[in-house]
């Protein structure tokens, strides 16, 4: 692998990921240029990530020092400040590098899902003005080729990783043409933006209709990052600040936590970019912090719990024991009172058993974890704490720049998303849909008057989530106001309580429930990937995706965990009848956003006469 924009080689970590002990200050910056500018001269690791089997480490003086090499380059090739620029790329230190390189030229960066199909990456290309866009690789490459006559103001392709050509500039010649630019060009460029300048351009995945570019500002983020490091408690001496990083960079909650991480001096820890190595990755890179979305969660949690239930049932007891046990010992911690010796003795014993077993999944030095961008089930966030993983539910939005609502671990409410960060407001509209207003609300969308309009009144963002906000302050999100179902009888029901209980199924990996104007609601489910062969080998089925969809054992296992969950909820709100998927919902299909959350009214057009046949006979 090529690093080119390293200043020199990274020396191989033996046999750990290097850690990062002293927490240094926020640097109080006003602008992201100003931010990387100001962190030039800390001592520590800014990145660190796995490459040829060992783990290495940039510095952030070598992170600065590429910045700046990328910056010169960027001004060589004549981008000016304010012009927008694009990184195409999984989640890895190369895109962090380029972020950084952008903000020291000035630049607006307007990122690209690495999914995305090249008419969707021509779509933002073509919308942005990019004048350039970095690609991770030959195959990102490709995609920009096939586009590229469709944006006449795309005059530069950098690649990242592999070799160049005519026509693509590799990272070293993109650094070779900035050499004839003088270093104090990049000062000048930083020096020149303020707080109300735009940052970045960042494309909503959306649920529906072509995405619309939110536009957030220097100051937006800074407001943002540092409401976060006033509500978190990150000054541990004895947990190094290392974030694991996984989800989209595209994506501005990954994005936030990037800028976030580097304002305080801690470290970004890199995923190897393959979803079956995801928990080997956790233990290896023993992070202290990690934040992502439901469904990573859900999955860990069904890695955790779905072995025991093949178990004996003494072993069974003992686990469903231990998790008891944490969950006593956690409510005491909460309510200030220490555990009495009895109960001291028999966590030992339960974190002996099981607990640390499942801290372990995640390395063994998770602090603190966010959930966030999608609905939880409490029953996941309770099983985590139980086991001593500190897992908050957040809220926020692209809108909000990400930082909404978070819960910490000394101001929790199970089953809320927390209280406001400083400095945002919110209220409950006459129709219980949230309004917020606060200095990380956006600015608008970029080309788009007529939709701001829409969403921006008088400062307060209509932020199109239903909820509630308590009497100390905590709120509650009860669904999408879009998202609502209205039944044949006028009833309203928010379809992802029901959704969310459905997944708690070890077999179920998606549900999507359906009922607008008709008389009850039904589900269109699919099987998780991993845990269905073991239901197969159960029942004596196929493991075949097409015929456990249709086999009648299937259909009965399923029906006995839907009724299960439905004598928990209203008769409005109880699912009828169910059809089963014979594959999973993916991104490349359209079906999901890069957060994993469901494209419901894609799925309402793919699957119409599916959902219609459900109300046959």
């Amino acid at each position: 692998m090529t690093r080119a924009t390293l200043s020199t080689p990274p020396p191989p970590v033996p046999s750990t990921p290097s850690e990062h002990t002293a927490l240094d200050l926020s640097t109080g910056a006003r602008t992201l240029g100003e931010m990387l500018l100001r962190s030039e001269g800390r001592a520590g690791v800014a990145l660190n990530y796995k490459d040829g089997g060992a783990w290495r480490d940039i510095s952030y003086p070598d992170l600065l020092r590429s910045a700046r090499d990328i910056a010169r380059g960027l001004i060589a090739i004549g981008v000016e400040a304010g012009e927008r620029i694009s990184i195409l790329s999984d989640t890895r230190p190369e895109w962090t590098v380029a972020d950084a390189g952008a903000f020291c030229a000035g630049a607006v960066v307007a990122p690209i899902y690495h999914t995305n199909s090249p008419e969707e990456c021509a779509y933002v290309l073509e919308h942005s003005e990019a004048r350039a866009v970095f690609c991770e690789n030959a195959e990102q490459v490709a995609k920009i080729e096939q586009i590229q006559a469709d944006c006449p103001r795309l005059s530069e392709v950098i690649v990242l990783e592999g070799p160049g050509s005519e026509s693509v500039l590799t990272l070293d010649q993109l650094i070779a043409r900035g050499r004839e630019i003088p270093e104090d060009a990049v000062d000048e460029r930083v020096a020149s933006v303020s707080p109300e300048d735009l940052a970045t351009l960042v494309y909503t995945s959306g649920t529906t209709g072509p995405p619309k570019a939110c536009m957030l500002t220097h100051s937006n983020f800074m407001v943002a990052i540092h409401t976060l490091e006033e509500r978190l408690d990150l000054a541990r001496a004895d947990a190094p600040v290392r974030f694991f990083m996984f989800l989209p960079l595209a994506h501005v909650f990954a994005r936030i936590v990037e800028v976030f991480t580097l304002d305080i001096g801690g470290t970004l820890v890199y995923w190897q970019r393959d979803q079956k190595r995801l928990l080997e990755d956790f233990k290896e890179a023993r992070p202290t912090y990690f934040a992502s979305v439901p469904r990573v969660w859900e999955k860990v949690y069904s890695a955790a719990t779905s072995g025991v239930a093949d178990q004996p049932m003494p072993k069974r007891a003992i686990f469903k024991w231990s998790i008891g046990v944490g969950r006593r010992v956690r409510a005491h911690e909460r309510s200030g009172r220490a555990p009495g010796r009895a109960l001291r003795i028999e966590h030992s014993l339960a974190d002996k058993l099981v607990l640390s077993k499942v801290r372990n999944l995640f390395g063994g030095r998770l602090v603190l974890a966010v959930t966030a961008a999608a609905p939880i089930a409490e029953e996941v966030i309770e099983f985590f704490d139980s086991c001593g993983i500190v897992l908050v539910e957040a809220w926020g939005m692209t809108e909000t720049c990400a930082a909404g609502t978070i819960n910490t671990e000394v101001e929790m409410k199970l089953g809320t998303v927390g209280k406001p960060v400083g400095g945002l407001e919110m209220r409950v509209a006459d129709d219980g849909e949230l309004l917020a207003r606060g200095g990380n609300i956006f600015t608008g969308y970029f080309k788009d008057p007529a939709a701001t309009a829409d969403a921006l009144t008088d400062g307060w963002l209509t932020t199109g989530d239903l909820g509630t906000i308590d009497a100390d302050g905590f709120v509650t999100i009860t669904g999408r106001k879009k998202d609502l179902i209205i039944t044949s009888s006028g009833k309203n029901v928010a379809p992802s309580n029901m959704e969310n209980a459905l997944k708690q199924c070890r077999w179920i990996s998606e549900a999507v429930l359906f009922g607008d104007r008709r008389p009850y609601l039904v589900a269109l489910l699919t099987l998780d990937p991993e845990e269905a062969p073991k239901l197969a080998e159960q029942l004596g089925v196929p493991a075949d995706p097409a015929a456990m969809a249709h086999d009648a054992r299937i259909r009965a296992e399923i029906q006995r965990v839907l009724d299960e969950i439905n004598v928990r909820y209203a008769r409005i709100e109880q699912v009828k009848r169910f059809a089963i998927l014979d594959r999973e919902l993916t991104q490349a299909d359209g079906e999901l956003t890069p957060t994993l959350k469901i494209k419901r009214a894609k799925i309402y057009d793919e699957f119409a006469e599916a959902f219609a046949g459900l109300y046959e006979g």
